[in-house]
């Protein structure tokens, strides 16, 4: 069940940064040596009220000129001493914890990338892109603020408070008692005004990843923002959400500004009474004027420790919102999932092709369960066979292909279930999809979609991307065969040259032959063409229809097409209506029958109908 923003960030607690422990876990050695480095540096600043006891005591109060000198001498050396240790303690703790924040904020960043590029295409109908990169960069950041510098000043802090609260009681217990009564006046409010930064802080994180969603959807689309003249109203609706984002963060900073001045006002308040009561009781000759100066500082370092620590709980709690929120990436759970005990596919002989076989699929999108994108609906493919699937849009010819490819599992039964727990039957080569690992049933379908997707590199990785392994060599003999290599070779560096993001150099054509060399470069045993030629000229599509009609005679291809031109020499062609199967034949015999592709065929080929 969904969770709201205010839900979480009412959940949110310190507890929250638990989920970092597995992420911790790798770096124990050096999380002791950064916790043995901190405790060197505590105790290097705990040290120095002692030496300044020493100096006031032996060095200012001895009688002898001469004494004195030498004791004052032996004491700043001494304080010299304590203040390079601390230095070098604290250099080293530094670096320590700056690099385990680092390190773990790029485990955290890998670990949640590698999670979400699993998740199936319902992940994505839920979840949006410029979301999922927001709490990539921002709530990593937060989180690496808190482990790398954060949390280690907070433990610093508390050995430093702890050893100067324990000092204060042995040397001091009066002053102590009234020491601490201030701080628990103190530490109250400051629980207070942390709850609500907390909750702050999850609903500020939140509105800037409203604002990433909306840039990452607007500069994908820029064409179409341009084309239709809407760059003001974008420019007004992303001004709008930073504006939701400043307000938020403005509330948050406000709050924090409060926490900050009630315990910067309280720290000096506490320091004020300590030093009175000290003077008091110097005067009154009950300690002495070194004593006093120990005391003072050791006052000093316990409420600057405690003002220090409601700092960084602030801090925490922030960190706390962002880590759920990872934690939620990481937590999400496929519903396509990889089968407990997967099944190798049967070995595919060369040139013979994949058989598919669909057997009474109905299936419903998550985000439109009253909408049946495909219902009963039974196709089979032989081994080499050429089957090609027309139709409307929305016919559910695509969704034929998300199935195959097992981006989505078909839906279940009404109120049963059949051996596979699902409603309808899927295989590729005789074996059901769902016993098949991922990786083992895509390797066996090579897709060229619709929306050929070329990605920020060179030409020759973008084909590549078909299979990884493949020689320079084969590389070209597929661009060839894609009839890709004649403009590839005209670019400024050939195979080398970088395509832009998204392929923005290239023409429509030229990034679809990108695709379907790519797909020629895998080889697969099973071909899906989802309007693989829809955006070529007609010079390059009677190309590239060559190329792929002499790809199909070894392998099992299923096209999609609405351009009745590229199916006319399928085996047989399905036709397609409101997810079901209403016809299927050659194109001859279609035509003949009359009906959906008979009325299909008129429009495109200026046939006059059959009559039925």
């Amino acid at each position: 069940m969904p969770t709201s923003d205010a839900q979480r960030a009412a959940a949110a607690t310190p507890r929250s940064l638990s989920g970092l422990a597995p992420f911790l876990k790798p770096y124990r050695g050096r999380i002791a040596l950064a916790l043995v480095f901190l405790l060197l540096a505590a105790v290097s600043t705990l040290l120095f009220p002692v030496a300044l006891k020493l100096l006031i005591d032996q060095g200012l109060v001895a009688a002898d000129p001469g004494e004195r000198v030498l004791a004052l001498r032996e004491h700043f050396l001494a304080l010299f001493g304590v203040g390079a240790a601390l230095g070098v303690f604290s250099a080293a703790r530094f670096y320590m914890v700056s690099w385990l924040g680092e390190r773990i904020t790029a485990d955290l960043r890998n670990a949640v990338y590698a999670h979400v590029v699993q998740q199936s295409p319902e992940f994505f109908e839920a979840t949006q892109t410029g979301e999922v990169l927001s709490r990539l960069t921002t709530d990593t950041t937060v989180v690496q603020t808190v482990v790398g510098s954060s949390l280690s000043m907070g433990l610093r802090n508390t050995v430093m408070g702890i050893g100067a609260l324990i000092a204060l009681i042995v040397t001091n217990p009066y002053v102590m008692a009234q020491v601490l009564a201030i701080l628990v006046l103190v530490v109250l409010p400051s629980l207070y005004f942390g709850q609500r930064v907390r909750k702050l802080s999850r609903a500020s994180q939140d509105r800037v990843a409203d604002s990433s969603a909306i840039a990452a959807e607007v500069l994908n689309a820029i064409p179409v923002v341009q084309g239709f003249v809407q760059e003001r109203r974008e420019a007004a609706r992303f001004a709008d959400s930073t504006e939701r984002a400043f307000e938020t963060a403005r509330k948050r900073t406000r709050v924090r500004s409060l926490l900050v001045a009630f315990i910067i006002t309280a720290t000096f308040g506490t320091l004020l009474w300590g030093l009175y009561q000290g003077t008091q009781a110097v005067l009154a000759g009950k300690i002495s004027p070194g004593h006093l100066g120990q005391t003072v500082v050791f006052v000093i370092i316990l409420v600057s420790s405690v003002a220090v620590l409601a700092e960084v709980y602030g801090d925490l709690l922030r960190a706390a919102g962002a880590t759920e929120r990872l934690m939620e990436l990481l937590a999400s759970r496929s519903p396509v999932a990889e089968p407990a005990a997967p099944r190798p596919l049967p070995p595919v002989a060369p040139g013979r092709g994949a058989s598919v076989s669909m057997s009474h699929v109905t299936f419903h999108y998550p985000s439109r369960p009253k909408q049946a994108a495909l219902a009963d609906f039974t196709l089979q493919v032989r081994p080499g066979e050429t089957v090609a699937l027309v139709g409307p849009s929305g016919a559910g010819k695509s969704t034929v292909f998300q199935l195959l490819m097992r981006f989505y599992d078909t839906d279940g039964v009404h109120g049963a279930a059949d051996a596979a727990g699902t409603r309808g039957h899927i295989e590729i080569d005789g074996v059901p999809v769902r016993e098949v690992a991922l990786g083992g049933l895509r390797a066996r379908i090579g897709l060229v979609p619709q929306d050929s997707t070329v990605f920020s590199t060179s030409a020759l990785e973008n084909i590549r991307y078909g299979r990884p392994d493949a020689s320079d060599d084969e590389v070209v003999a597929a661009a060839r065969a894609a009839f890709a290599h004649e403009f590839i070779s005209a670019l400024p560096e050939g195979y080398a040259t970088y395509l832009g993001e998204r392929g923005v150099r290239l023409s429509g054509g030229q990034r679809q032959r990108i695709a379907i060399a790519r797909a020629m470069l895998k080889n697969p045993p099973l071909l899906l063409l989802d309007e693989a030629t829809s955006a070529l000229d007609a010079e390059s599509e009677r190309m590239v229809q060559a190329a792929l009609e002499a790809a199909m005679k070894n392998r099992t291809t299923l096209v999609i097409a609405h351009r009745l031109a590229t199916v006319q020499r399928a085996d047989r062609i399905v036709v397609m209506e409101q997810g079901r199967i209403v016809d299927i034949g050659t194109h001859d015999e279609l035509v003949a029958r009359g009906g959906l592709y008979a009325r299909l065929a008129a429009m495109q080929f200026d046939l006059e109908p059959a009559t039925p």
